[in-house]
């Protein structure tokens, strides 16, 4: 399985740090996020990860900025994604099984290094239960076909 992962100048150390734990789990990764502290604009950022995922050129998708929730808006405006802020491992672990979330995000200036990867590790270790949620999920797609 192939995770974008992209992020903003807040997040340059986490990103990296989480890069390392996807990898040393067996996962490829598609560095799409800067790797300066110089300042950039973090919609840039979450809309190469939404990209990465729509285009399949990844699997799932991880985005990270300072709080995790202006980068997850910027995934959420592209047709198709499906992007939860998550700042624990309950709600990223529901967000798979319930709503098929295809990109986590995460603040950098929110959760340290240790949550974020146990964050991570619940998302990518749960499955979409399908069955009532995907009449949901397919009501979500329908909200964004109609605006």
């Amino acid at each position: 399985m192939k995770i974008a992962i992209g992020n903003d100048h807040s997040a340059v150390e986490l990103k990296n740090e989480i890069l390392a734990h996807l990898e040393s789990r067996g996962f490829e990764v598609l560095n799409v996020g800067t790797d300066t502290s110089d300042s950039v604009d973090y919609p840039l950022y979450g809309e190469k990860v939404a990209k990465a995922v729509v285009n399949k050129e990844a699997d799932l998708g991880i985005a990270i900025c300072g709080t995790g929730v202006g980068i997850s808006i910027a995934c959420n405006k592209v047709k198709g994604i499906r992007a939860c802020c998550c700042s624990e491992p309950y709600s990223a672990k529901l967000s798979r099984m319930h709503n098929n979330s295809n990109v986590l995000c995460f603040g950098a200036r929110v959760v340290g290094s240790e949550l974020a990867k146990m964050i991570v590790d619940s998302w990518l270790d749960a499955a979409f239960e399908g069955d009532r949620h995907q009449r949901r999920v397919n009501q979500l797609g329908e909200l964004e076909e109609r605006f």
